[in-house]
């Protein structure tokens, strides 16, 4: 009897990986980016315990490298849930940084504009944002649903337009636009009214810390509310993965298109306004330039899991932040960080490379993916 339990012991701890393993491949292919990473900074001659242990101080080993973190993820968080509800829809959104500009500029007119109540103005300038983005990402919706035009190239062309847009807004001096008269370089916006600042406190002599992680908390949930509690999100996820089969049960698929670029759009316009209200405090053209490629990042390694983006959104703000310490304790380029974001891309993306080293099974049939379908559609 003893024979046989030990016998089938392992055979059943298989089983169980087998059965639970699948949603830890993000983590293993972290690790697997991390050691990679680990070897080329050996070959290249450094040691790459101090860059590691250097990166992990820079980023969650004091106070003021988590409030660091914490305050150069929350754009990545937000502006993940934008490109993975794009995603949840079958759409590839890679406007996202076009659609943070354009909500960060409607941002700036209502924080500069206006003096207002503190428990307004901040709502208000935040809501403006969501409206910016909304408008700009519904721009690509409806190109996509009325002529077919593929999302991908509108709104990577709509991300040169919001850019050159917001620069010419900024530099225009005959009549001044949004420039800042008393800014002698033309490079930002004047600065936006105390009432609209989102609330926060000081950690350190430089950072401050801001409400806006809650809130792109908040969104997390709201997303993951929308797509799974409710019919919207119903729709949403049907005609993304199978937009016969939604027109089929009477789902208005173009309908859906223009709504689910909207509320991506809306969801970038509000990390654009989070950064604005809550970190730079006016608007320049190099507002955290390439965040929605980097917002692409994020959703693929949380596999579009509205809740898994925290996670993720966190891991690529540290990765930036303790990037400078890592540099110095390790004499490294700052590259070396790159790369390892690159890995981390890639095993995502061929979870396969990863399945096989852990001996994870393939993914199943009804297993979801987190690229959108729409590609070539």
């Amino acid at each position: 009897m003893s024979e046989s339990l030990e016998t089938r012991t392992p055979s059943r701890l298989l089983a169980v990986w087998r059965q639970y393993s699948s949603p830890l491949v993000p983590v293993f292919a972290v690790f697997t980016a991390l050691v990679v990473g680990a070897l080329m900074i050996g070959l290249t001659g450094g040691d790459w315990l101090t860059a590691y242990i250097g990166l992990w101080e820079g980023s969650f080993g004091s106070w003021r490298g988590i409030g660091n973190t914490v305050v150069r993820s929350t754009p990545y968080i937000i502006c993940g849930l934008a490109v993975a509800l794009g995603f949840k829809g079958g759409l590839f959104n890679i406007g996202a940084e076009g659609q943070l500009y354009a909500g960060a500029v409607l941002t700036v007119i209502v924080a500069t504009s206006l003096k207002l109540p503190a428990i307004i103005h901040v709502p208000l300038a935040l809501a403006a944002g969501a409206v910016g983005g909304a408008l700009w990402g519904g721009i690509a919706g409806f190109l996509k649903a009325r002529t077919g035009a593929h999302e991908v190239i509108t709104t990577i062309m709509l991300n040169y337009v919001a850019l050159r847009l917001t620069e010419w807004l900024i530099k225009s001096k005959t009549p001044y636009l949004l420039g800042d008269p008393e800014d002698t370089t033309g490079a930002r916006t004047r600065f936006i009214e105390d009432s609209a600042r989102l609330p926060g406190f000081q950690i350190g002599d430089t950072t401050r810390l801001h409400m806006g992680i809650l809130i792109g908390i908040a969104l997390a949930f709201a997303v993951w509310w929308l797509l799974y509690k409710t019919t919207i999100g119903f729709e949403l996820r049907t005609a993304g993965a199978n937009p016969s089969a939604a027109r089929y049960a009477g789902i208005s698929v173009p309908s859906t298109i223009v709504l689910t670029m909207a509320l991506s759009g809306g969801l970038a316009g509000i990390a654009g306004a989070g950064e604005v209200l809550g970190v730079r405090g006016a608007l320049s053209a190099d507002l955290l330039a390439g965040l929605g490629f980097d917002a692409i990042a994020v959703a693929l390694l949380a596999r579009s899991n509205p809740l898994g983006i925290i996670a993720s959104g966190i891991l690529w703000g540290g990765l930036l932040t303790g990037a400078s310490l890592m540099q110095v304790r390790a004499g490294l380029s700052i590259d070396v960080i790159k790369i390892v974001q690159a890995l981390i891309i890639m095993f995502v993306a061929a979870d396969q490379i990863v399945r096989f080293i852990y001996r994870i099974p393939k993914r199943g049939p009804g297993e979801e993916t987190s690229i959108a379908k729409s590609w070539g559609g």
